[in-house]
């Protein structure tokens, strides 16, 4: 099939119709057989957003970060050149040894871990938690599961900095990836984190996408 989205819909399909809608994410990137190309999504550079925050609030040293659902290892590796301590997981055992293998060397620690099931000692656990589009590939219960479960990684005191596709709050589309509307994303303040930054944005795509950038931060 020419159209990889067209060909990842079907993917998702057929596993969600077997019972296990996560299960496509390590048969994707095993299907890339280590070539970031075929990785159709992946910017390959951090996103610029998450930068721009990060140089305006800079954390001191050693601070604890992880990034959820990693991808390709972009966004961990710019949290550990400003000074973070970072794991970065991907449920995709394949997306993890291809970040190792892009970064040889890096102090990140690429870890394989389930979101639903991550090790217990994370929770509240990091001063920073990143998500960048893992809820909006996620479909029915396990979208409030996913938001729930990334809202309990932050520490007190730390944040959660999302960012994520949008959609209006009367656009009922179940198009793959699902966006996330304004009162979805506010789980973060209903789960106990208050919002502290928040941009609705259109991207550069051609048509343009528009998306959501927001930080949430536990109380002390």
């Amino acid at each position: 099939m020419d159209n990889p989205k067209t060909a990842t819909i079907l993917l998702a399909k057929a596993y969600a119709d077997k019972g296990d809608p996560d299960g496509w994410f390590e048969e994707f990137y095993a299907r890339a057989s280590g070539d970031i190309a075929k990785v159709y999504w992946a910017d390959l550079e951090p996103n610029p957003l998450l930068l721009d925050w990060l140089d305006e609030h800079p954390a001191p040293a050693g601070k604890k970060a992880v990034v959820v659902g990693c991808g390709l290892g972009d966004d961990a590796e710019a949290l550990r050149e400003r000074g973070y301590a970072v794991t970065a997981f991907d449920i995709s055992p394949s997306a993890v040894e291809m970040c190792r293998r892009r970064y040889p060397g890096s102090s990140v620690e690429y870890v394989t871990a389930d979101l639903f099931d991550h090790p217990a000692a994370w929770r509240r656990g990091f001063d920073l938690v990143y998500e960048c589009n893992t809820i909006q590939i996620l479909t029915g219960d396990n979208r409030v599961r996913a938001l729930n479960a990334i809202a309990e990684l932050v520490a007190p005191g730390g944040v959660a900095v999302v960012s994520c596709r949008s959609r209006e709050s009367d656009d009922h589309s179940q198009t793959f990836p699902i966006a996330l509307d304004r009162h979805e994303i506010d789980g973060f303040v209903r789960a106990g984190l208050p919002e502290t930054h928040f941009l609705a944005y259109d991207d550069h795509q051609d048509p343009p996408v528009p998306h959501f950038f927001a930080v949430y931060r536990r109380p002390a």
